[in-house]
């Protein structure tokens, strides 16, 4: 069979012109092996730190948004194994910042991975966005990592009100913007560090199942922009 769609005629057909909404990422699964899913978790560090593109976000989208006494604090939503969350207080104290950052999961075992490290200045919580609303928490930006794309329409809708209500400043949800070089890139690379884990799997999964730009602005509420951001990401910004 011919194929059509331009990737690697190693890698198997797929179509990346609409959202794979139904596809389920093996790391989700409550019964998944639990070794295999804690080394996904660090080995995702490892992908974050080479493609998610936060180090650039840090200085050009939070930093400007915390206070002017460099003062603040951060919530990173769905912190999974923490792994942003540890590096944003890296980068605040190397530009002269002092922030707390909180990172909240409802998921134990992601939990159970991010508190194996955890930094000066870092804490982890095993708790929903919904429920941190219910506590009164505020923060000065809330952030999330590819989180967006493991919603469904009314989870999405929720997470974004709750994002909205923690946030006093801005709220900024970054996400992978799916195409075909995106797919073709993660394919060639994630096979470097992908042996005995998810990370390849989950990582497909997650590119088809991801917006480009354009859709992720029909679906966002009003207040909020989508924006493009390298390598091959999409970030959902609300200012308070």
């Amino acid at each position: 069979m011919s194929r059509t769609d331009g990737l690697d005629p190693r890698l198997p057909a797929v179509d990346l012109t609409t959202r794979a909404r139904d596809l389920r990422e093996l790391m989700d699964d409550p019964d998944c092996d639990p070794r295999v899913l804690a080394r996904t978790f660090r080995r995702f560090a490892v992908v974050n730190a080479l493609v998610s593109g936060w180090r650039s976000v840090w200085r050009t989208h939070v930093a400007p948004a915390l206070p002017a006494s460099g003062r603040g604090r951060v919530l990173d939503l769905g912190c999974g194994g923490g792994d942003l969350a540890r590096a944003l207080v890296r980068w605040a104290a190397a530009d002269g910042f002092d922030v707390e950052v909180v990172g909240a999961d409802p998921d134990a075992r992601a939990i159970e991975a991010a508190t194996r490290s955890t930094p000066r200045g870092v804490t982890f919580r095993q708790q929903s966005s919904t429920e941190l609303v219910a506590a009164g928490e505020r923060f000065d930006v809330v952030v999330s990592n590819h989180v967006l794309h493991h919603l469904g329409d009314a989870e999405r809708q929720g997470f974004l009100a709750d994002s909205e209500q923690l946030a006093s400043s801005r709220s900024l949800h970054s996400d992978i913007r799916r195409s075909r070089s995106a797919y073709r890139a993660y394919a060639v690379g994630s096979t470097l560090v992908a042996a005995g884990t998810f990370v390849r799997v989950d990582g497909l999964r997650s590119i088809r199942r991801s917006f480009t730009l354009p859709e992720l602005q029909d679906v966002l509420p009003a207040g909020w922009s989508a924006e493009r951001a390298s390598p091959h990401r999409v970030l959902a910004i609300r200012d308070a």
